[in-house]
């Protein structure tokens, strides 16, 4: 079978391997969908201290069982289904506290296990231990399935922000991730959502597909000077940060609203993680600022059910369909802002 497997920055190769085998406890799949994310341009350009090369990338993860490794019960050949990213262990205090999304012994697809960018793939054990095999409900479609595990990350920020009914919520960045959380927001009761980004190429696409409230351009606009206009001076109940700047982080502490809250949802590059902080803004206006670190197997469950009963829409998010060969060239396209995104059809 064919994979795409990194084996050091900037070298990703179009392999025959093996078909993999289902040991105990494991399951087999045919990988009929595996969405691209801006981790994996990462991971293609830096590598990721998590990854021992060789190891086949892909962490959004839809398609068929083919085979149950002894001691499996409940899945047979044809069901379908979707494979979660991040594996919390299950057992230590965190997990047991039902806090899986920071689980100290958290583990991976495509960075621990070998991922969905190839034609068959192995979902281990510890997947199932934690009920991470989800079935896809019937008429939703495996390009809409994978597009469950980024929605599942925006689902854990907006629960974390509170973000709710009558709110005006203001997302930076424009990619697909903020295109979720945009119609994630309108889902849970948003009344109004604005889109923010740098690139006015990308934001003009992404407003295209999502229609936020308003859609403001960084690169020529104070962000913070419009967000209050638009807000009568008062500043967004909740600003979701879904892009990897400091100066959003920033900038989002001066338009938010007294009492608001702030999801820094877009983590930092790790040689430059440190803002400015007025911490007198937190105190005065009583803000909540919170973090967002993946996603639990319960999250995956709920947004497969989002994307199912229409509350959240994907598929017109799905602007690239391309063959595993040209795995590259959709690495390419996500580095570039050119799509909103791109599935690996294997």
């Amino acid at each position: 079978m064919k994979v795409a497997r990194f084996h050091a920055p900037g070298d990703i190769r179009i392999e025959d391997v093996p078909e993999p085998v289902a040991g105990p406890g494991d399951v087999k799949i045919r990988v009929r969908n595996c969405s691209t994310c801006g981790t994996d341009v990462k991971i293609f350009k830096f590598g990721h201290h998590h990854i021992r090369p060789p190891r086949v990338m892909g962490h959004e993860i839809a398609g068929e069982v083919v085979d149950a490794g002894e001691g499996v019960t409940g899945w047979a050949p044809g069901d379908r289904v979707q494979v979660i990213a991040a594996i919390p262990c299950g057992q230590c205090e965190e997990c047991r506290r039902g806090h899986m999304t920071v689980c100290p012994n958290q583990e991976s697809m495509g960075y621990h296990y070998d991922g969905g960018f190839a034609q068959y793939m192995i979902v281990p054990a510890k997947v199932l231990a934690v009920d991470g095999l989800n079935r896809i409900p019937d008429g939703l479609g495996f390009a809409e399935a994978s597009v469950a595990e980024p929605l599942a990350c925006v689902l854990n920020g907006q629960e974390l922000a509170r973000v709710g009914e009558g709110d005006d919520v203001v997302v930076m960045g424009s990619g697909p991730i903020g295109c979720l959380h945009v119609r994630l927001a309108r889902s849970r009761g948003a009344s109004r959502v604005f889109l923010v980004d740098l690139n006015a190429d990308r934001l003009a696409m992404a407003a295209d597909l999502v229609r936020p409230d308003a859609a403001i351009c960084a690169a020529d606009t104070d962000v913070v000077d419009e967000v209050l206009k638009l807000t009568g001076g008062r500043g967004a109940d909740v600003v979701i940060t879904a892009a990897a700047s400091g100066a959003a982080q920033e900038q989002a502490l001066q338009m938010t609203a007294r009492q608001g809250r702030i999801s820094f949802f877009g983590g930092l590059p790790k040689d430059d993680p440190i803002i400015r902080l007025d911490s007198n803004l937190v105190h005065y206006r009583e803000f909540t600022i919170v973090g967002a670190n993946g996603s639990s197997p319960a999250h995956n469950k709920r947004a497969l059910q989002l994307i199912a009963d229409g509350s959240v829409p994907v598929a017109d998010l799905i602007t690239h369909r391309l063959p595993l060969g040209e795995v590259l060239d959709a690495i390419d396209i996500v580095s570039r802002g050119a799509a909103i995104k791109v599935t690996i059809e294997p």
